[in-house]
């Protein structure tokens, strides 16, 4: 039986997107063209195709290409209907039964964190995170592990460009200040936050990786500081960080029944 061909233009567009999203910084077409044995034209064609669609950009003020916005928002729905399953919903709905609290999965597009599943077990206390709702990267726990994990020069530009609104008196507006707490995230591995989006409630979150250690998306806890203090938070890093580790597993493999039903939060 004749198998089906690995070098059609649409392999080629998909290999085009992933050297781009595999980089560190932007890739120009002569460096896309050399790393994928393609011929200069043909990268220029398909590079071309892939911008018109928004799926490659030019970096600013440059010719070089990174991921365009319509690949990172298509991404982040991918990767939350691949959440948004039974048997990865169970996980989450485990861990909150187990913290006692309400848990959600973030996951970064546009610069902001989007909530694509949450679980809560008690009476909403405080602030809720909801699937489809965002929040900003430099006062919630995923997007300080989001922004943590990046090279330390593309974390600088993006700690300057981003509007580092004051939500409340403890939000991290210096940038100074956020670098310094974003390194500390970076060498303890996960992240937690202080009042610093909504006055009373605070939160912690730990990263959910791919096999090859890449991020996927952050698991996270929200609850009342009269409920948990600041301090408190830790405890609820290993249980977390459990439930994280199981959903790593589980979500690049296919269902148990082989159905990604689709499952709404409580």
């Amino acid at each position: 039986m004749q198998q089906p061909s690995t070098d059609g233009p649409l392999d080629r567009a998909f290999a085009i997107i992933g050297y781009v999203a595999s980089q560190t910084r932007a890739a120009s077409v002569a460096d896309i063209a050399a790393a994928l044995s393609l011929p200069l034209p043909t990268a220029h064609r398909l590079i071309g195709n892939l911008e018109q669609r928004g799926l490659l950009q030019k970096a600013v003020g440059t010719k070089r290409y990174v991921v365009g916005n319509q690949m990172v928002t298509l991404s982040a729905r991918v990767i939350g209907a691949a959440f948004r399953t039974a048997r990865r919903h169970a996980v989450l709905r485990a861990v909150a039964a187990e913290i006692g609290e309400q848990c959600e999965i973030g996951v970064v597009r546009d610069n902001v964190v989007a909530y694509v599943d949450s679980v809560r077990v008690s009476q909403p206390q405080g602030l809720q995170f909801n699937p489809g709702e965002a929040a900003p990267l430099h006062c919630t726990s995923t997007g300080k592990i989001y922004m943590s994990r990046l090279p330390e020069r593309t974390r600088e530009k993006l700690c300057h460009a981003l509007t580092l609104t004051r939500y409340t008196e403890t939000t991290i507006v210096d940038v100074e200040h956020l670098m310094k707490v974003l390194d500390e995230t970076r060498k303890r591995g996960w992240a937690k936050t202080n009042e610093e989006y909504v006055r009373g409630v605070v939160g912690c979150a730990v990263p959910i990786l791919s096999p090859d250690r890449e991020l996927i998306a952050c698991l996270g806890v929200s609850v009342p500081v009269a409920r948990v203090s600041f301090t408190e938070l830790d405890r609820f890093i290993a249980p977390l960080q459990k439930a994280a580790a199981l959903l790593s597993e589980t979500i690049l493999a296919d269902n148990e029944d082989g159905v990604s039903e689709a499952v709404s939060a409580s």
